[in-house]
């Protein structure tokens, strides 16, 4: 095993093709733009904005939660693990897992390399006995993890109730993936916004101060520098709200006006009141959370979660096959 604490591991992940993907959102009905396209630099303060607003209950509730038990987990999850998290954000909830179990190695994984790069130097430089092995790799797709883990039991990690921007099926197929990433007897960490009501959900995705309207129309602006497209962010108005037969928040752009943009040579037309539909925010009962477990292969271990079950943080365990010799 590599004596190297730092090392980068570029699996070369194919990007898409951007201008192509952004014309097939805006030719379907309706129209839409990937919820990826928020985190330019400016995006990525925005949002960092929005996790300390009053509304928006996750972050802090996620964060307390963690703080609660980390006892628990660190009594749970081998100190010679090899901690995996997925998606590389502001590191603020990993550092404190790995003060809590305080593993051998943390692999994050992460499509945007420098970003990934950054991060993980960080965690590096602080932790001066962790070995750190960031690994740029689409993780919505599998992912090949670094030969150097190989024996160490292992902890995925998804914070941040992520998972809910996946549709339901793709939460699922993420979720095996992440069970043969973790091998037989991994556990994996995953946080879970519940369902509640409306007066609840609603205001965490539309601020009084208007932060969450701002960061959703920066997508427009980032796309008008980064592709060349015309939009007129100041022709859309932020619109989100809760369905609650499908037990998800959704974001749109709504245009105030008949209008047209165009992209790479192709017009695109906005009636008046038309949206661009940006992200989907599932919730999920506790009883929801089980059945997405169940039929991903694992099993549900425990949870944790705030006075007022708004949050969940949910340890699930890869079954542990190696007696019986299965896959």
């Amino acid at each position: 095993m590599t004596t190297k604490r730092y090392q980068f591991f570029d699996q070369n992940p194919v990007l898409p093709n951007v201008i192509e993907e952004i014309k097939l959102g805006l030719r379907e009905t309706p129209k839409r733009i990937s919820p990826k396209y928020f985190y330019d630099a400016h995006g990525s303060a925005l949002f960092e904005q929005i996790t300390r607003l009053p509304e928006y209950y996750l972050t802090r509730t996620e964060i307390s939660i963690l703080n609660q038990n980390k006892e628990e987990l660190s009594q749970i999850i081998d100190k010679s693990c090899c901690l995996i998290e997925y998606g590389s954000g502001s590191s603020k909830k990993v550092r404190l897992l790995i003060d809590a179990i305080d593993p051998q190695f943390y692999v994050p994984v992460d499509i945007s390399k420098e970003h990934l790069h950054q991060s993980a130097r960080a965690i590096h430089d602080d932790f001066d006995s962790l070995h750190v092995y960031p690994t740029c790799a689409d993780y919505t797709t599998a992912v090949a993890l670094p030969d150097v883990i190989d024996g160490a039991p292992r902890c995925g990690f998804f914070p941040g109730s992520s998972i809910g921007n996946f549709e339901r099926e793709d939460a699922l197929r993420f979720l095996t993936n992440l069970r043969r990433d973790i091998g037989p007897g991994g556990y994996c960490i995953i946080g879970f916004d519940s369902r509640k009501p409306k007066r609840i959900l609603e205001p965490a995705y539309n601020d009084a101060k208007g932060v969450t309207a701002s960061f959703n129309l920066n997508l427009l602006t980032h796309l008008n520098r980064t592709l060349g497209t015309d939009f007129d962010p100041l022709g859309f108005r932020h619109h989100s709200f809760y369905d609650e037969a499908l037990g998800r928040i959704e974001m749109h752009l709504v245009s105030k006006s008949a209008q047209n943009v165009t992209l790479d040579g192709e017009t695109f037309h906005f009636s008046c009141d038309e949206s661009i539909h940006t992200e989907n925010s599932y919730k999920y009962s506790l009883m929801e959370v089980k059945e997405l477990a169940q039929k991903s292969g694992m099993s549900f271990v425990t949870h944790w979660e705030d006075s007022q079950g708004w949050f969940y943080v949910v340890l699930l365990q890869a079954p542990d096959t190696t007696a019986s010799g299965d896959d």
